[in-house]
């Protein structure tokens, strides 16, 4: 069974960094899209970041702040976040779409963003 591993989640204040990773068990050549969602505490599960194609699209709050890159050679997506901001704070899930149609969801790992 297909597995997305996250690593990168943390404590960081305001204005700081984290860059989140996720490797897939299987080859990332198995995925024709891969992304990044979020969810806040008490909120609904948002969309940050997409690659698809090598194109990518960022959600509007998080333009200009966060990078989403997928590295084809080591196996994994990541998503470097700068600039955080409080509201940043939440559970971020890594998610995938194989070329079968199969939709793969990650565990989650938990940013915490302090003011």
């Amino acid at each position: 069974q297909v597995q997305l591993v996250e690593s990168g989640g943390g404590l960081v204040q305001a204005g700081g960094s984290l860059r989140l990773s996720c490797a897939p068990t299987a080859n990332i050549s198995s995925f024709n899209v891969m992304g990044w969602y979020r969810q806040a505490p008490g909120k609904q599960r948002e969309w940050v970041a997409i690659t698809r194609d090598g194109i990518t699209n960022y959600a509007d709050f998080v333009k200009g702040r966060f990078t989403i890159s997928r590295d084809n050679a080591k196996n994994t997506v990541s998503l470097q976040m700068n600039g955080l901001k409080p509201e940043d704070t939440a559970v971020y899930y890594c998610y995938a779409v194989g070329y079968n149609g199969i939709n793969y969801w990650g565990q989650g790992t938990r940013v915490t963003v302090s003011s």
